[in-house]
């Protein structure tokens, strides 16, 4: 069965979250992609603050495609998490609370979600257009010279997620 879950992340809402749990989100989200990370932590190691609100927030990696006419993107599906492993623990320390793309995280990941009580959601690849369905509004809001890799953000709808490694830091690969 598929638990509703309304963003902005809690401390509490992620307790009652178990690895392979089905979970359907709606609310806001920001876009990373690797060139965006890159800029964020130079921002973080400059103390200066990052241009979207991240205290109990979530991340989605992925990149949207220009928009058809009628619709607030293309497609938006997930890239492969791993390559953004190094910049966890920035985002965490910074109050993130989710993560969402494809594949496998390292050890260390799931070390960190535990400590912080935070998660990380899969979204099925090769999706993105049918992922885009659940896509409300979206709008770019940094790093607009990246071009599709700027910081999107992005409202979702009943957008439908696995969670991969929970806020006890099991994972659904591991136990």
């Amino acid at each position: 069965m598929e638990k509703l879950i309304k963003l902005p992340l809690t401390e509490e809402v992620i307790h009652q979250l178990g690895a392979g749990d089905r979970i359907s989100l709606s609310g806001v989200v920001y876009t990373l992609r690797d060139s965006a990370h890159k800029r964020l932590l130079q921002l973080h190691k400059e103390g200066k603050p990052f241009p979207f609100p991240t205290q109990n927030n979530v991340v989605y990696y992925a990149a949207p495609t220009p928009a058809k006419p009628g619709h607030p993107l293309g497609s938006l599906g997930p890239t492969t998490a791993s390559r953004m492993d190094t910049y966890v623990p920035m985002l965490l320390e910074k109050g993130i609370k989710g993560m969402i793309g494809k594949g496998k995280r390292n050890k260390k990941v799931g070390e960190l979600l535990k400590e912080y009580k935070a998660i990380y959601l899969l979204a099925a690849g090769g999706a993105g257009s049918y992922l885009a369905q659940f896509v409300k509004e979206a709008k770019p809001i940094a790093f607009l010279d990246l071009g599709p890799e700027a910081i999107y953000e992005v409202c979702l709808e009943g957008f439908p997620t696995l969670v991969a490694i929970d806020g006890e830091g099991k994972s659904i690969w591991s136990g």
